[in-house]
């Protein structure tokens, strides 16, 4: 059996990039077979959230959604590693532990410093090029290019964050990855609807947010995490719950198109 591809690219003609790095569960064998059994489960998928955004394509969007599990290498962390929120708990580029701290590796086989090297080569890169292509591409041809990134988390982790997630949590690194406009047109949206949501609190944003997001050369990002319990059972074998599901994607479309009414053109 071949391994799928790194990712699957849906190109649109509207100026949004939308990224699901962490939407992926593939684990090659070779790497699955050196892995625990908590590891292999890859509970810190971020499950089903691509079927949240069924309405990309009445929005003419872009998307790219990674096909291999983040334990392979996470897409959403710097490439040299370092620690996106210093003095907190740092998941890695390629994570060893598990977000509840559950050993991802059998003993003696953790990765080594070269192998993090290819990795980030082999699973990183590409991914990374793909997102710049397309934003150069869409950029070609509005001047300006809206970059939307896509996740979910438990509602508790309690090595990560105090208490309980709020349901819709919108990361703009402060402000310095998009517009105000825009961040303050889909927070609103946030606000309005029947979720719970704060801005640039715990999650203000990973690599992909704090790197592409150039609001004065053109590029928005905004990074959207959302608290898994209200579309979806948190615990194996997570279950997608429909009904909820469908006033979570009404709200993700609502905060979209808000921040799509204000992008300057």
């Amino acid at each position: 059996m071949n391994d799928p591809p790194l990712f699957h690219l849906t190109q649109g003609r509207a100026p949004l990039l939308v990224s699901f790095p962490h939407s992926g569960t593939y684990l090659p064998p070779a790497l699955a077979a050196r892995m625990t059994d908590a590891g292999r489960g890859v509970p810190d998928t971020d499950w089903h959230v691509p079927r949240l955004y069924d309405f990309l394509g009445d929005l003419g969007a872009t998307w790219i959604a990674a096909t291999h599990s983040r334990y392979a290498a996470d897409l959403n962390r710097p490439p040299d590693d370092t620690a996106l929120y210093p003095g907190q708990k740092k998941t890695g580029l390629v994570p060893i532990e598990a977000f509840g701290g559950e050993a991802l590796y059998r003993a003696g086989e953790t990765p080594s410093a070269e192998e993090i090297a290819i990795r980030r080569a082999a699973y990183w890169q590409p991914y990374h090029d793909a997102i710049q292509t397309e934003l150069m591409r869409l950029h070609a041809r509005h001047g300006v290019v809206l970059l939307w990134d896509a996740h979910s988390i438990r509602s508790e982790e309690p090595l990560l964050f105090d208490g309980q997630l709020p349901d819709l949590n919108l990361g703009t690194n402060d402000g310095a990855s998009c517009a105000e406009a825009i961040a303050e047109a889909a927070f609103a949206a946030a606000r309005n609807s029947t979720f719970s949501a704060v801005r640039d609190q715990r999650f203000k944003g990973g690599y992909i947010t704090r790197h592409y997001g150039r609001p004065r050369a053109g590029v928005h990002a905004i990074q959207l995490e959302m608290a898994q319990a209200i579309y979806m059972r948190e615990g194996p074998p997570y279950t997608f719950l429909d009904g909820p599901a469908v006033r979570v994607s009404a709200a993700i479309e609502t905060m979209m198109r808000a921040a799509l009414a204000v992008l300057p053109r």
